[in-house]
């Protein structure tokens, strides 16, 4: 199994409550029994909250609100036909702002990643170019013919 850059198995885009759970039990001795209920325990008490109060603040993470959507207008793709689509509440999330900073650092090192792979493929290029002898062959259609005046 190989990881990305944040630890996590490039094979699957997403971690389980299940893999959660045994990192949890891994690190602690406790039982993934014990985590299991905690670890629900923990989500259960986030969404009463939510339903209750509309907000969850937790420091050092994020915030999670219950919003209202407003009816709208809407088209349908398929026939083109204009729907009404109704008022809605739906769940945000704002990152804490460690979160933010580290998944920052990801899109920092994504991008270096990304500059270093490019400098990498133009230096083949190149080391392509001088094995050939260094330049284009007599006829090359991809350079243009440079004539010298009379």
């Amino acid at each position: 199994m190989t990881y990305g850059v944040c630890g996590l198995a490039k094979e699957r885009p997403h971690v389980t409550k299940k893999e959660i759970v045994k990192t949890i039990s891994d690190k602690t001795g406790l039982t993934q029994l014990q985590i299991k209920e905690i670890v629900q325990l923990t989500f259960d008490g986030i969404v009463e909250n939510l339903l209750d109060e509309g907000r969850v603040e937790l420091r050092n993470f994020g915030v999670f609100q219950v919003k209202s959507r407003k009816a709208r207008k809407a088209r349908n793709p398929r026939t083109g036909r204009q729907v009404d689509v109704p008022e809605k509440f739906v769940v945000t999330f704002k990152p804490g702002k460690e979160m933010e900073a580290r998944v920052q650092k990801l899109e920092d090192a994504a991008a270096e990643k990304a500059r270093i792979e490019l400098a990498l493929a133009e230096q083949k290029e190149l080391a392509r170019g001088q094995s050939t002898g260094g330049g284009t062959l007599p006829g090359d259609a991809s350079q243009p013919i440079h004539h010298e005046p009379n």
